[in-house]
């Protein structure tokens, strides 16, 4: 009876870390996967922002693109937008 007490407890303790071991692949693996739709996700966020842009850029003029701290620039050379005479902000500091 002694031998089949021991070996019981033999086979308990490897059923045991059997749970662990699968534990802890779980665990693993829900992190690969959390981190995979976390970059998945600030891609689509990237995305959906350049796409805000083009759609601002587009719909602002074909070739008119508003850069702060520069003002508006026209990609084709067209007609220079005149400062009034008091002057800008920009030129006051």
């Amino acid at each position: 009876m002694y031998a089949q007490s021991w070996e019981f407890w033999l086979m308990m303790t490897n059923y045991a870390l059997a749970v662990v071991v699968a534990l802890a692949l779980l665990v693993v693996s829900g992190a690969v996967a959390w981190e995979l739709t976390a970059r998945n996700a600030q891609k689509v966020r990237s995305m959906v922002r350049v796409d805000q842009e083009m759609w601002a850029m587009l719909h602002g003029g074909a070739h008119s693109l508003s850069v702060p701290g520069l003002g508006l620039t026209m990609a084709d050379g067209g007609e220079e937008v005149k400062t009034s005479e008091n002057g800008s902000e920009e030129e006051k500091l």
